[in-house]
This record gives structure tokens, C-alpha cells and sequence, in this order.
């Protein structure tokens, strides 16, 4: 479903924008790292964030990326979480860090907190490029 440029967009250290559903059917939006895993959007979080807790009641989510080049261009895209996981969950994290801030380690992790990985299968797309 996504394009070679969709995909470059995604594997680019552009910031991504998610919206999950609250229980109340409100919106909650978060920046957030993405990379792909196979034809997967992937994510982390911890397990007590809002966003973990409403993929886990609803699935349905959106995410926005933004040309970090040119904040006109934008990819869209409507999925489901199809996984939520520890496996692997704090090496991705630290695979992001260096694709986002340059740093081989995750520096901002606190003791006890649990990483949680996010999948999400893109289903709908759009592309905005001015």
C-alpha cells in the first residue's frame, strides 16, 4: 500500500503526529518517533501512556507525518495497531533515539518504566505535497 516515497518519508527522521480515541470518543494527539518493521509502522511507548491504554481498548488510530524539509508536505495514514508488545521494544527505542537525536542509547529512560512497541498495518492513505 505505501509507495518507495512514502516509505523514505517514514524511514527519514521526520516527526510523526498520532491520534488515538479516548473512551470518551475524543481525539488525543501525540509527536512520536516512527520507523517500519516489514510493511508495519512502528512506535514505542510506555504502558501507563494514554496513547497504550487507548490502542489497547480501540485500535483505530491516525498518524501524520511532516517533511521535516518542508512542513507543506505530509503523508497521512489510517491503520490499526495489529501489536503491543515488550519484545524488542527497548532496542527499537534505542534504534530511534539514533535515528532521531543521534544517540546510540535511549538517554531519557527511567528506571522502572516499561517500553511498550506499537504496530500499527496501514489501511488508507494520503498524501499532501504542495
Amino acid at each position: 500500500m505505501l509507495s518507495e516515497s512514502d516509505v523514505k518519508m517514514i524511514k527519514e527522521p521526520n516527526i510523526a503526529f498520532i491520534s488515538t480515541l479516548n473512551k470518551d470518543g475524543s481525539s488525543q494527539v501525540t509527536p512520536i518517533w516512527v520507523d517500519m518493521e516489514d510493511d508495519l509502522i512502528v512506535f514505542t511507548t510506555h504502558e501507563n501512556s494514554v496513547k497504550n491504554k487507548n490502542v489497547a481498548r480501540d485500535k483505530r488510530v491516525a498518524i501524520t507525518l511532516v517533511d521535516r524539509n518542508d512542513p507543506y508536505k505530509c503523508l497521512g495514514l489510517k491503520g490499526m495497531v495489529v501489536d503491543q508488545t515488550t519484545d524488542n521494544a527497548d532496542n527499537v527505542l534505542d534504534s530511534l533515539s539514533k535515528k532521531y537525536i543521534d544517540e546510540d542509547i535511549y538517554p531519557f529512560r527511567k528506571p522502572g518504566v516499561t517500553t511498550i512497541l506499537v504496530k500499527i498495518r496501514p489501511e488508507k492513505k494520503y498524501v499532501v505535497e504542495e
